[in-house]
Parts: structure tokens; C-alpha cells; sequence
């Protein structure tokens, strides 16, 4: 199977990676021409538009930054859309909006192509080793067809149903992440208030039933300080928009989606667009004059898992 993909960022890039280190024939296109010359360097080929690149591949891979740059990319003149013909498959791996995957999808369709969508989750430092957990929406048929290569980028592989299910999904676990983020940012401060040892606090909260995956990662990162969990919050902001947006469409009163995106937004005011997501704790260390500082904890996550082949589940 020939594979391009398009996006080369913080995730794109890693999953495009584990693509090229375990053997499959690629194509890249990123508008970075030092990522794209990397990627050359290793032994992908690189195409000069989206066109191109759908027209020497089997399965396309999108995975860019908001719904409106995929939107261009797919729409443009030299887009993907139009270099598209008869059973190849658009993958967007993108966290985007269920209404806009299907919009795009349709237009997939009439080329005789076929749509999915493939979200991931599980952070940055999961998706270098290939051991991030991926969402797929659309044809059964066509799921099995690129299983492969979803195994070599992910360990845990979900087939969701029809297009969209995986975005919609995806949407929904970025919110409990996010509005688990804005609860540990409270309860540290209270266990700094309390003189409590952090370390301690840490393993306890690990072991306990307040535990969950965003402690285990993020909170590591916020003790040492860096707040570098490779995320920004402007990405964060998206996700929780569309969260709050999917509520709305289906007529879902909603109490704390609301104060999420709220709290986001005066996060990023305080601390730039392109601030890591993690540092929304800091409203709380700045609010009550302390931080939340801890010896042996990393300044990057890093996933120690061994690669290993992924399995739908």
C-alpha cells in the first residue's frame, strides 16, 4: 500500500514516522520545508501540492491544525480532492468537526474514493512510539484495508461505525481531558495549601480513584515546572469549542462544558495562544501566590513503552 500524508506537525509527524520506521512506501507534503527535507533524508518522497500526492497514492492521511486548513487543503484547485479517482481512502486523522468530515465526505464520494476519519488519542509522547490509541468512522471495508498501517501507528485501534463517529468520540474524550486538567489545577493548590508532600500527593492521587490518564502524564510535567506536554492552548480551545458546539446542535443543556472553555480562554489571554495546555493550572498557582514544584519529575514526557504491533479492540 502506498501511503501520503499530510501535516507534519507535533502529531502528524510522529505518526508519519512510525509509518516510515516500519517499512510502508511514503509520500509527505507539509508546507515546512524542514520537515518535509527530513522526512526526504529518511527515504520518503515528497509531492509539491496535495494533488499530487493523492494521485500517487492509495491512502491519503490528513492531519493539520483546524477544519477550515483542512478544508484547503481538500478543496483547493490543487487539492486532494481533485487528485482523487476510483476506491482510493481519505483518512483524516485531524481533531476536527463531525458536520465538516461529512461535508468533506460527500465530496470523497463523488470521486469514487472513500472517507474516513481516524482521530487519535493519547499524546504526543504515545503517538512517537506508536503506541497512541486511534478512532475510526466510515466503511467496514475500508477499515480493514488500512488496518495495517493503523497498527503500525497506533497500539489500540477502534472502528467506531459510520463517518463522523470517531470525531464525535474523539471530541468527547478531549473535553474529560480538559476538564480533568482544570480539576487537578484545584486540587494541587489545595494539597500545596495543606503543606502536603507533592511527590506523595502524586503517587496517592496514582493510586487512588482520583486518578486518571491526565495525572498520570500531565501532572508530571507540571511539578517539574516545564508544563511540556507538546499540546498548545489555542488546540485546546478548539476541541473544547467543539465540544460545547456538538452540544448545542443537539440541544444538550450543558453546566460545566461552558466554564471550560471559559477558563481556556482566559488562560490563553494570560499566557499566549501558543502557551502549553498544561500551564491552565498556573491561573490557580498565580491566583494563590504559590506553585506547585516537585523534585524527580521529567520536563518531557516520554513514552518507555516497547513498540509493539497495535490490535483493534
Amino acid at each position: 500500500m502506498k501511503i501520503g500524508f499530510i501535516g507534519l506537525g507535533n502529531v502528524g509527524g510522529k505518526l508519519a514516522h512510525s509509518l516510515l520506521r516500519n517499512k510502508f512506501e511514503l509520500t509527505v507534503r507539509d508546507l515546512d520545508e524542514n520537515l518535509t527535507k527530513d522526512f526526504k533524508n529518511k527515504g520518503a518522497k515528497i509531492a509539491n501540492s496535495p494533488k499530487e500526492l493523492a494521485q500517487q497514492v492509495d491512502l491519503i492521511i490528513t492531519c493539520l491544525p483546524s477544519p477550515k486548513i483542512c478544508a484547503e487543503v481538500m478543496e483547493a484547485e490543487d487539492g486532494v480532492i481533485n487528485g482523487l479517482t476510483k476506491n482510493k481512502i481519505w483518512l483524516e486523522m485531524s481533531t476536527t468537526d463531525e458536520s465538516e468530515i461529512k461535508r468533506l465526505g460527500k465530496f470523497v464520494r463523488e470521486k469514487g474514493a472513500i472517507p474516513l476519519d481516524g482521530p487519535v488519542s493519547g499524546g504526543c509522547h504515545r503517538a512517537a512510539t506508536g503506541n497512541i490509541a486511534i478512532f475510526v468512522g466510515g466503511e467496514r471495508n475500508a477499515f480493514e484495508k488500512i488496518l495495517s498501517a493503523l497498527t503500525m501507528m497506533g497500539s489500540k485501534i477502534l472502528h467506531t461505525g459510520e463517518l463522523g463517529s470517531a470525531t464525535v468520540l474523539k471530541v468527547i474524550t478531549n473535553y474529560l481531558a480538559s476538564t480533568n486538567l482544570v480539576a487537578l489545577g484545584e486540587a494541587w493548590t489545595v494539597a500545596k495549601k495543606s503543606n502536603l508532600d507533592l511527590s506523595k500527593v502524586y503517587k496517592g492521587i496514582a493510586v487512588s480513584s482520583g486518578n486518571s490518564f491526565v495525572h498520570e502524564t500531565e501532572s508530571q510535567v507540571i511539578l517539574n515546572g516545564s508544563y511540556n506536554i507538546n499540546f498548545t492552548m489555542d488546540l485546546v480551545l478548539k476541541d473544547t469549542g467543539l465540544f460545547d458546539n456538538l452540544a448545542k446542535k443537539l440541544n444538550v443543556p450543558l453546566e460545566i462544558s461552558p466554564l471550560i472553555v471559559k477558563i481556556f480562554e482566559d488562560g490563553q489571554k494570560k499566557y499566549d495562544s501558543r502557551a502549553w495546555s498544561s500551564m491552565i493550572v498556573k491561573r490557580m498557582e498565580d491566583l494563590n501566590n504559590v506553585d506547585f514544584r516537585a523534585d524527580g519529575f521529567p520536563d518531557e514526557l516520554i513514552d518507555n513503552e516497547q513498540e509493539k504491533k497495535g490490535y483493534e479492540i
